[in-house]
């Protein structure tokens, strides 16, 4: 199927966001053995690149980007029976109290945006920033709602995010891979690498999970006393080995094989120096708050950037963390949150700075967010006030915003209710997050494709999805 679907021509006509100019054609052809080839989008793009921050965990809208007056009004108060009736919850049982906003909320900027006092670095960057505060999904376990956000389903199998941007535009730099995710926080996503996995598409297309320290990759390093020379020979000879084996068989995925082993001797060299920060001055790893040697989301944004600059099509961050049930200090809205906070609020800032001084933003797409939201409501383990203090999960609202590549910067779309609990107006799905993003590419979400089980599947899935437009700059 690879092969079939790389080798042979494959043209759809793509149309605007609102149904107005035709796009050019797709066109997917590309040399088997050369599979991250980078082709042109159908249409005219915002963004040539993605960088996604996803806070593995959920961070609490509430008390960050969400202000809710209304819910502090009543802080301590019983639940109404409207946010119980048919609602399913994580740990929440009985009739909670409601939780008022734990850190106050000011407007800042020239777009007189809200935010809290948590992320005072981020703040100066308010004016830049693209709230989309109506977010909702159906998943209320962190793995099937991070597979939900990262492959559009949340069931294993689906190919993520990143490797539909590869399969689609390739990459520019033959290199590095075409999609890289970092991780931070202490721990892998509760979803696993199956959220940056390739699913049905051909393999060369998931993301390859490095490291800003030591090894990139490991076991990418030749071993002791091999020399270029020895390994560049012993390559041609499995090369030869497995282009009879694919000439007996057809398998693409021996074609693959063949690009990977490839791809590997080349990152020797490149990936070694996208990845080493040291090659930074010391005031730019200062302004990110990075340190050598260590596994943080401070590197990861320095590394991010680099990569960036090296033409990496899709650059995934992963923070763990956020679960802020209050279930213990690390899990409290007081003490472990406010740590998540202090780790990504600088890193994030200097990123999105280096990018604008680099002229990079406006065709780099930034995009932050969690899984889902938190609850409006304290989270009360078997019915009992808890120590710590936290709140559940909360599938029916959440926040994320973007930055540069196309779409408007210093406003907030949509809106949830008083106390914050369910969106009240211009609800977003997943799927037309999806479907945004794929547009400020240039593709029609609909178009971007592959044959698989007898359908022409597709990130957004087969319900209905929509661009937002009134995000789009």
């Amino acid at each position: 199927m690879f092969l079939g679907t790389l080798a042979a021509p494959l043209s759809v006509m793509a149309s605007e966001v609102n149904g107005g100019k035709e796009g050019g054609k797709l066109d997917l052809t590309r040399d088997p053995r050369n599979p991250l080839t980078p082709l042109p989008p159908q249409f005219a793009s915002r963004a040539k690149r993605i960088i996604y921050l996803h806070m593995a965990g959920a961070p609490s809208q509430l008390e960050l980007f969400d202000h809710k007056p209304e819910l502090t009004k009543f802080d301590g108060q019983d639940c109404p029976a409207s946010f119980l009736a048919g609602k399913r919850f994580a740990f929440i049982t009985g009739v909670p109290k409601l939780l008022g906003t734990q850190y106050p909320f000011h407007q800042s900027g020239k777009s007189g945006q809200w935010i809290s006092d948590r992320l005072p670095n981020l703040e100066k960057h308010i004016d830049d920033l693209c709230f989309i505060k109506s977010m909702r999904t159906d998943q209320f376990n962190h793995a099937p709602a991070q597979l939900l956000v990262q492959t559009g389903n949340p069931r294993l199998g689906y190919p993520s995010f990143g490797s539909w941007v590869v399969y689609g535009l390739g990459t520019e730099n033959q290199n590095l891979p075409g999609f890289i995710v970092l991780i931070s926080g202490g721990n892998t996503p509760d979803g696993g690498k199956q959220l940056w996995g390739s699913g049905f598409l051909p393999s060369v297309y998931q993301g390859v999970q490095c490291r800003s320290h030591g090894e990139p990759v490991l076991y990418l390093d030749s071993p002791p006393g091999v020399s270029a020379t020895q390994r560049r020979k012993m390559l041609d000879a499995m090369d030869e080995i497995n282009q009879q084996r694919y000439s007996e068989f057809g398998n693409p995925e021996t074609l693959t094989r063949i690009a990977q082993y490839e791809m590997s001797f080349r990152m020797q060299m490149d990936a070694t120096d996208a990845m080493d920060i040291r090659r930074e001055p010391e005031p730019v790893r200062a302004k990110y708050g990075a340190q050598l040697g260590e596994a943080s989301f401070a590197n990861n944004c320095l590394v991010a950037r680099r990569l960036a600059e090296r033409g990496v099509r899709f650059i995934q961050l992963y923070h763990w963390g956020w679960d802020s049930h209050g279930s213990s200090a690390r899990e409290a809205l007081n003490i472990g949150f406010v740590e998540r906070c202090r780790q990504v609020d600088q890193p994030i800032a200097a990123l999105l700075a280096d990018l604008k001084e680099r002229g990079m933003m406006e065709d780099t797409l930034v995009v932050w967010g969690g899984e889902f939201g938190r609850t409006s409501m304290r989270e009360n383990r078997g019915g009992q006030e808890m120590k710590f203090v936290g709140r559940d999960h909360n599938p029916g609202a959440f926040t994320i915003w973007m930055a540069g590549g196309g779409v408007k910067p210093g406003m907030s779309f949509g809106q949830t209710d008083e106390l914050g609990y369910e969106i009240a107006k211009d609800p977003v799905e997943v799927r037309d997050l999806h479907a945004t993003m794929l547009y400020l590419l240039g593709f029609d979400y609909h178009k971007l494709n592959y044959p698989f089980q007898g359908l022409e599947q597709k990130l957004t899935g087969v319900k209905p999805a929509r661009v937002v437009s009134e995000v789009l700059a």
